[in-house]
C-alpha cells in the first residue's frame, strides 16, 4: 500500500511547523536528488481508468474528474488552439521515468484514456471503509490493462483519512487463479472531514502559514482538492504501480514523483504559498493547467529524473 502520507517541513529558523495539505517530506524537494529506479515494471501501453463512484455525486462533479482524465491525453484537433500549459504536458514528465527504464525497448509508452465509470450511490459495503473494502471496490473495475480509481464521497469515511493521508494507491491480484495484478487508486472528497489536510491551497492548512486559500477553478473546493490528489496517484501508480518502480524511502511509505515535490504547484513555492499560478480572469480561480472541455486545474509539482528537480507548469 503507497499512501499519500503527512510528514512535517521543520524550519528552526522559524520555531514553527508548517504542514502542507499533502503529503509533506522532512527535506526541501531540491534535496532529493535521486528517485531511485528499483527495477520492477511501469505501467505501459493502452491503460484505461476506470472510476468508480462510491456514494453520492453531482453529475457536476463527476464532469471535473472524467474530464481530468481525458486531459491526460488531449491534444487540441489543431495545435493553434492548443492553451498551454496543458494537462497533457504536465503528464509527459512522467515518460521520462519510462525513457530512463527501458532505454534500449521499444515498448509502447503509456497511455491513459477514460474508461467505465460505476456508479455505487447506495453504498453497497457502507460508510465506513477499511483499505480491505477499498481494494473489494477496486476489483469491480476491470483488472487488465487498467487503472480502478475508487472515489469516495464526502460523507464516506476511510481509514486514516485526513489523518495520515488523503488517498492511497496499491495493487490486488485479479479474480481467477491466473489472475494477474492490477493498479488501484482510492481518493476522498475532504470538503466536510478534512480540508485542512487535504484541499489545501483551497482551504486554510490546519498548521503553519495562514494566508488566504485560493479560489479553486471549478468552483468546487472538494472536488478540485480530489483532483490534485488523484493527479499525484496517478503519477506514482505509473511509475511506481506494483512497489518495486521509482520511489525514495521506505517501501510502505514511498516518496514518489508527486510526493517528492510536496506543496509545490508554481515557480516561487514555499510553505504556505503554491507558487506563483495563473488566475481565471472571470472566476477569479487559480490554475496551473488547461484541460478538456474548456477546464482548468491546478496541479502538484512532478520530479524530473533527468534534471533531479521538481518540474512546474508555470
Amino acid at each position: 500500500m503507497y499512501s499519500l502520507v503527512f510528514k512535517l517541513f521543520l524550519f528552526l529558523s522559524l520555531l514553527q511547523i508548517s504542514v502542507f495539505a499533502r503529503n509533506l517530506a522532512t527535506e526541501e524537494p531540491n534535496q532529493f536528488k535521486l528517485l531511485k529506479y528499483h527495477k520492477g515494471a511501469l505501467l505501459s501501453g493502452k491503460i484505461s481508468v476506470n472510476l468508480i463512484w462510491y456514494g453520492k455525486f453531482k453529475p457536476s462533479q463527476r464532469a471535473i474528474i472524467s474530464d481530468f482524465i481525458t486531459s491526460l491525453t488531449h491534444t487540441s484537433p489543431t495545435s493553434k488552439t492548443l492553451h498551454q500549459p496543458s494537462v497533457a504536458t504536465w503528464w509527459k514528465t512522467t515518460e521520462k521515468y519510462y525513457k530512463l527504464a527501458t532505454p534500449n525497448k521499444n515498448s509502447s509508452p503509456l497511455s491513459l484514456t477514460l474508461g467505465k465509470q460505476i456508479l455505487d450511490e447506495s453504498c453497497s459495503l457502507g460508510k465506513s471503509l477499511t483499505d480491505k473494502k477499498i481494494r473489494q471496490l477496486a476489483s469491480k473495475g476491470d483488472q487488465r490493462d487498467a487503472i480502478n480509481v475508487v472515489l469516495t464521497s464526502a460523507d464516506v469515511t476511510v481509514t486514516g483519512f485526513g489523518m495520515s493521508r488523503c488517498g492511497t494507491h496499491g495493487h490486488a491480484r485479479g479474480l481467477g487463479k491466473r489472475g494477474s495484478k492490477f493498479a488501484y487508486i482510492w481518493v476522498g472528497n475532504s470538503e466536510t472531514q478534512c480540508p485542512g489536510q487535504c484541499a489545501w491551497p483551497f482551504h486554510a492548512p490546519v498548521y503553519g502559514p495562514q494566508s488566504p486559500p485560493l479560489v479553486a477553478p471549478n468552483n468546487d473546493v472538494g472536488l478540485d482538492g480530489m483532483v490534485i490528489n488523484l493527479a499525484s496517484l496517478l503519477a506514482g501508480t505509473a511509475t511506481n504501480p506494483f512497489g518495486n518502480g521509482y520511489y525514495q524511502g521506505p517501501q510502505n511509505a514511498p516518496l514518489e514523483a508527486a510526493s517528492a515535490c510536496p506543496g509545490v504547484y508554481g515557480k516561487g513555492a514555499y510553505p504556505g504559498y503554491a507558487g506563483d499560478l495563473l488566475v481565471d480572469t472571470t472566476t477569479g480561480g487559480s490554475f496551473n493547467a488547461y484541460g478538456a472541455n474548456g477546464r482548468k486545474f491546478l496541479l502538484p509539482a512532478l520530479y524530473d529524473p533527468t534534471t533531479s528537480d521538481c518540474s512546474t507548469m508555470v
